[in-house]
């Protein structure tokens, strides 16, 4: 989870530009944004920081993850620099740049003319590089990782680490929806069954105070070569839902029993981060079981029951529309689907298309989903210049811009790690920098993160190589209440084991607000907010295992809620997982299952539950 030395950013401030990784250059001091700025640019963006991955990321030799932002340095400029700004003003934060309320354009902008190795336990100790930034190396072969996990209360389906707040659903709660269940009726972990077939007691070498395994699964697909992504989790009432391969599954929360299996004709290769209040989802699915199948079909299906909806292939906008790499996106009843340079929308509940394409102008190629619809716009430009974005909210029934904010020509917009507050990275892949910025409820700039001197951010965006655009989701590690964004910080491998730390930023002025330590030798991230304090994941090490914990919205040391049997680590460390916890319970899922043989592909460990 560390960087190699040649890859560690100059310091500055973190969201600030820097020099290309080799020739780093501490720039100037970057200056604060008035109380009240008008429409503003992402600023230039540092390097991207060494990269980290994170839980259930392996550690030699380990793959860094699709659109990792990581930690800055010392301040460097940040969007309000002495320097260009993004419009090419020639200074000052605000010189001569149009915002929303000059130049700025309208809704669609102006026109111009395979495998994963074993995660190395943080307390062992700290091998070469992996994870990363936006610009470090990319594995081939993961998409379904960069999914956030769900989770449901009261009623209302709500994002695990999507950075919202538990208390604002992604839609209103309905009735359509059932309450989780609640721990005592689960499987004591004696190894006899409900949800594995393991003849060990799991639970043996459990000590005073540490929660029960309540049950373990176990692979039971025969894969193609390579292995499969698995997508989701996500958690609807009683039942946690995943996809793999051909098929959609949803287990009891309570004893890991297969409650319903949806088979797929053809391979699953996308899905959205959330669900709609009801419980229903939009998943893509590959049109055809041959080498040149593109993920171009629509599967509405319902979690609750898993039953299939309706099915329906994306209208293709012209013939320069490839349907690569599609990203989908859920906002209410709205699931709008991105690819480069195209996108459509349809109704969830019966598949009717709501809009697509703009016929010109700046056209969406991306979507973050759940409370609002964001969308990553790409604008005309001269040839050979470089790429121009926007970033829009959308409206979820007519997708016209409620507002557009523009950056400058050349910064991309990377992911959204939050939609509710609106927090955007953004990347300069030519100039190998990268930075984040919230926005305000109008679209205007609200402030760009900087980070103290020293101080690494890290996050996990999934692992996947997105050739073509198309994901904006699926970034895990953050968390957001209204005036707060929570970062993890990069594995300090300066001890004698890995340790780490979270970081609160005042979203009003992007500066630090606290810092908390993770305890000795252990490293955590952070993964939503939870009755005001912010839920984060310990995670394992070679002797401890993992733990669900809180900080305090004041910060302070984290508070354990749920420790997890350090007899049982080793079976903890999946290879690359994802994290829930819904209902007093915590769910560890392997995001990839992958071996070299068939026999080994069956006793791969695909998810864990514990309780107490």
């Amino acid at each position: 989870m560390t960087q190699p030395p040649s890859q560690q950013p100059p310091q500055g401030g973190f969201g600030a530009p820097q020099e290309p990784q080799g020739t780093p250059q501490p720039p100037p001091q970057p200056q604060s944004p008035p109380a009240a700025p008008p429409q503003m640019p992402p600023g230039p963006p540092q390097t991207p920081p060494p990269a980290q991955p994170g839980y259930g990321y392996p550690a030699p030799g380990a793959q860094p993850g699709y659109g990792y932002p990581q930690a800055p340095g010392q301040q460097a400029p940040g969007p309000y620099a002495q320097q260009p700004g993004p419009y090419g003003a020639p200074s000052g934060p605000y010189a001569q740049q149009p915002g929303p309320y000059g130049q700025q354009p309208g809704p669609y902008g102006q026109q111009p003319g395979y495998g994963y190795p074993q995660q190395q336990y943080p307390g062992a100790p700290a091998p070469g590089g992996s994870g990363g930034g936006p610009f470090k190396g990319k594995p081939a072969v993961v998409i379904g990782a960069a999914l956030a996990a769900l989770l449901v209360v009261g009623g209302g389906i709500f994002l695990l680490t999507s950075g919202d707040d538990e208390e604002k659903p992604v839609s209103k709660p309905t009735g359509g929806t059932v309450e989780p269940s609640t721990s005592p009726s689960i499987d004591q972990g004696d190894g006899k069954g409900d949800g594995r077939e393991a003849n060990d007691d799991l639970n043996a070498g459990r000590k005073d105070g540490e929660a029960k395994v309540l049950w373990l699964t176990k692979n039971d697909i025969d894969l193609p070569r390579n292995g499969a992504d698995v997508y989701g989790p996500w958690i609807v009432g009683d039942t946690l839902v995943k996809g793999m391969y051909r098929s959609v599954v949803g287990y009891s929360v309570a004893d890991g029993k297969e409650k319903w299996k949806l088979p797929l004709s053809t391979d699953l290769c996308a899905a959205p981060g959330t669900a709609t209040a009801d419980g229903k989802i939009v998943i893509g699915v590959k049109n055809g079981t041959t080498d040149k199948a593109t993920c171009a079909d629509l599967q509405m299906v319902d979690l609750n029951t898993g039953k299939a909806g309706w099915k329906k292939p994306v209208k293709k906008n012209g013939n320069f529309d490839l349907l690569s790499d599609i990203g989908i996106a859920i906002s209410g009843d709205t699931v709008a689907v991105g690819r480069t340079s195209n996108s459509n929308a349809y109704r969830v509940s019966d598949g009717k298309e709501l809009f697509g394409n703009p016929s010109s102008g700046c056209k969406p190629f991306a979507f973050a989903g759940g409370p609002k619809l964001i969308a990553a716009a790409s604008c005309p430009t001269e040839y050979g210049e470089d790429p121009q974005n926007q970033i829009q909210e959308i409206d979820p029934t007519t997708g016209k811009a409620k507002w557009t904010y523009q950056p400058k020509l050349g910064w991309e917009v990377d992911k959204v790690y939050s939609v509710s507050p609106l927090v955007v990275s953004l990347t300069h892949s030519e100039d190998k920098k990268w930075g984040i910025l919230a926005l305000k409820e109008d679209g205007t700039l609200r402030s760009q993160l900087i980070s103290d001197k020293g101080d690494k951010l890290s996050v996990d965006c999934g692992g996947g190589f997105v050739v073509f655009g198309g994901h904006l989701e699926g970034c895990t590690g953050l968390a957001a209440d209204a005036n707060t964004f929570y970062m993890m910080t990069e594995d300090d491998t300066s001890g004698s084991a890995r340790t780490n730390k979270v970081i609160a930023f005042n979203l009003n002025t992007g500066k630090t607000k606290w810092k908390s330590a993770a305890p000795a030798e252990r490293t955590m991230k952070p993964l939503r907010m939870e009755g005001g304090n912010v839920l984060v994941y310990l995670e394992p090490s070679y002797d401890k295992g993992g733990a669900i914990a809180t900080i305090a919205p004041t910060g302070g040391a984290p508070k354990v809620l749920l420790q997890h049997p350090d007899s049982t680590t080793q079976i903890e460390n999946f290879f690359s997982s994802e994290i829930a916890y819904a209902g007093g319970r915590s769910f560890v899922v392997s995001n990839r299952v992958s071996a070299s043989n068939d026999e080994e592909e069956k006793e791969q460990t695909t998810m864990m539950a514990f309780g107490k």
